[in-house]
């Protein structure tokens, strides 16, 4: 019986998240936002629509729904004058080594996982294929 009455919990939430949905899918500035029906189906629970409504359903009077316009996010926000600068060449420098251990890393990865493939370790193949493709995103990421 518990389960049940938890059932029908759930469709009652699943059918006000539907109507939710619907109300916040059509277009609030205007009136034809859509007519919401709703009714009991066979079983006794109750149905919510905005498409073909059986005979004997109830039309809903919604009100329209406030909207308010999302707000543009900053540009950018300017450093403080005292903030620590790095000119391009020094910049460059530490990309490059940062490029070069990580290639170092992906290499010595990749002998890994061909030494797992080989021994036909499957956890260890999944880890350093994870490890690999972790290495090559972050290779990607590089300027």
């Amino acid at each position: 019986m518990l389960f049940i009455k938890h059932k029908i919990h759930i469709r009652q939430c699943l059918a006000a998240g539907f109507v939710f949905l619907v109300i916040n899918s059509s277009h609030a500035e205007t009136a034809a936002h859509g007519e919401m029906y709703k009714w009991k189906n066979a079983d006794g629970v109750w149905q919510y629509s905005n498409i073909n409504p059986p005979k004997g359903a109830t039309k809903l009077n919604l009100d329209p729904l406030n909207t308010v316009p999302a707000t543009r996010p900053k540009t950018s926000v300017a450093s403080p004058s005292n903030f620590p600068k790095v000119d391009g060449d020094t910049q460059k420098k530490r990309d490059d080594t940062r490029r070069r251990i990580l290639e170092e890393e992906l290499t010595a990865e990749e002998k890994l996982l061909t030494e797992a493939t080989a021994k036909r370790d499957a956890t260890s193949v999944a880890l350093h294929e994870k490890n690999v493709a972790a290495l090559k995103k972050e290779l990607s990421n590089i300027k």
